[in-house]
């Protein structure tokens, strides 16, 4: 009892308390109701924003009663899938009519056909599994969003690549179905983030598609000196998508610097790109051309 210090009025009845009892507790500020019949009974002011949020999801998810599983955005977030823009909203599905239920304005309420084997648990929140997030999102997302889901999927073994073989029969027939399925073969789990995901598609668009992702560098010696998110390995042409966390602190741009030299001692040009980078449709393709063109290296045609 008490995840994320979250009961419900029907666990504590059961656990000997009764109505009475809640209500003083509510009234003294003890517990705070956050829900039909879904109380807060312990304070979070040293959780973290991940515990307050998840905490908030399943009192979303207990107080629409038997039935309601979260969705949408709301499950990808349970289940650690990247490549969506986190709102406040709470997408939280419930078997019976949608225009009766009644809840605030943070929680959104659909009607979805769930199979059990749609439905699985995080933490103990009812939330749909990975497979079937995957799909309802793609549909739903455009292509930049759609894969990166799918590729964070992936490459956190939420998704094997076989699961992929199942999303056109689960997407059949909706709105978005058609460009979905063509999100389904451009996924490939390598990729490490979002960013990722949007450099190479970038590149793919523009006709210099990686040879290879999550390239091992090494230098003369055989010591391993990086391991490039894109590469063109015949041209010893390397591309690091540069997410503010993992290469913003004075720390990691002092190691990046550092690999940089050493990788250019070992003769590839090593080319960085940021999400701000990627909302130009040309920039990043033309820098890698142009790279590709200066190498003295043997390589493929890029146009």
């Amino acid at each position: 009892m008490a995840e994320d210090g979250v009961v419900t009025l029907r666990e504590v009845l059961a656990a000997g308390l009764s109505r009475k009892d809640v209500r003083r507790a509510v009234e003294s500020g003890r517990w705070r109701r956050l829900g039909r019949a879904v109380y807060r009974i312990r304070a979070m002011g040293g959780a973290g924003p991940a515990a307050v949020r998840r905490a908030s999801i399943r009192a979303a998810v207990l107080s629409l009663g038997a039935g309601a599983v979260a969705v949408f955005d709301t499950a990808a977030e349970l289940h650690g899938i990247a490549g969506l823009r986190q709102g406040v909203t709470i997408h939280v599905s419930v078997p019976g009519a949608v225009a009766k239920v009644r809840v605030d304005d943070r929680v959104q309420v659909h009607q979805l056909s769930l199979p059990d084997d749609a439905v699985s648990s995080v933490r103990g929140i009812a939330a749909t599994t990975p497979l079937r997030t995957a799909a309802d999102l793609i549909c739903r997302l455009d292509r930049f969003a759609a894969i990166s889901v799918l590729d964070s999927s992936l490459n956190r073994g939420l998704l094997v690549p076989a699961d992929l073989e199942a999303i056109p029969a689960l997407i059949r027939g909706r709105r978005g179905a058609v460009a979905a399925r063509r999100y389904v073969a451009e996924a490939d789990g390598r990729a490490q983030s979002p960013l990722e995901t949007r450099v190479r598609l970038r590149c793919t668009d523009g006709r210099v598609p990686p040879d290879d992702l999550q390239h091992p560098i090494r230098d003369t010696d055989g010591y391993l000196l990086a391991v490039a998110d894109l590469a063109w390995p015949a041209a010893r042409v390397a591309v690091e998508a540069d997410g503010r966390e993992p290469h913003g602190s004075p720390d990691a741009i002092y190691q990046d610097r550092w690999r940089q030299n050493r990788m250019a001692n070992a003769g590839w040009t090593i080319l960085r790109f940021t999400w701000a980078d990627t909302l130009r449709s040309d920039y990043i393709p033309e820098t890698v051309r142009s790279a590709l063109r200066q190498s003295s290296r043997p390589s493929r045609s890029w146009g």
